[in-house]
């Protein structure tokens, strides 16, 4: 029988799009005030990896990162979820969301993104949100799965993200050396 435990804690991240990049100030601080303080954040960048959301939302479409301070439970990401959901809905004219958040968790092993979408390879969590495992990190750096989302796995992301699991691996290491 395998012994239950729980696994290390992870990293909250976000991916915001949005057709107006000037929204991504005022996003980010109510992210900020109901989840935790942003630690880094990636530069604006343009989101043309698919046209998904342009009837929605208009287009170009910008895209900036963002990964928050403390170390959080995994389990969290349900509620994260439903945080960064209620959040697209305070930003919604008309019946058209103004900005998407995806939300995940980044951990030593992988990347997890929170979606209330089912599919083959998710699985559910509760509370109408499922986890799709996104990336990797094998031999020495995040790789894509077959069902990855492209941009995941693509300039600027990639890089950004392996810079992130290396600042979160400093991290963990620091907690453990600060326990009593």
């Amino acid at each position: 029988m395998s012994e239950l435990k729980a696994p290390l804690p992870v990293k909250f991240i976000c991916s915001i799009i949005s057709h107006d990049a000037d929204l991504f100030d005022e996003v980010m601080s109510r992210l900020s005030c109901k989840l935790d303080i942003i630690e880094k954040m990636s530069d604006i960048f343009l989101f043309d990896h698919t046209k998904y959301y342009y009837k929605e939302m208009g287009n170009p479409l910008w895209r900036r990162l963002i990964k928050f301070k403390n170390l959080v439970d995994a389990a969290d990401i349900v509620n994260f979820k439903l945080v960064t959901n209620q959040i697209e809905n305070e930003f919604t004219q008309n019946g058209n969301r103004r900005i998407n958040i995806d939300p995940g968790i980044l951990s030593a092993e992988r990347l997890v993104l929170a979606t209330g979408k089912n599919f083959t390879h998710r699985i559910y969590l509760g509370k109408g949100v499922f986890a799709d495992l996104t990336l990797l990190f094998q031999k020495g750096g995040f790789r894509p799965l077959e069902w990855s989302f492209p941009d995941y796995s693509s300039p600027p992301i990639l890089p950004l993200l392996n810079d992130w699991r290396n600042d979160y691996m400093k991290q963990l290491k620091e907690n453990e050396a600060n326990k009593c």
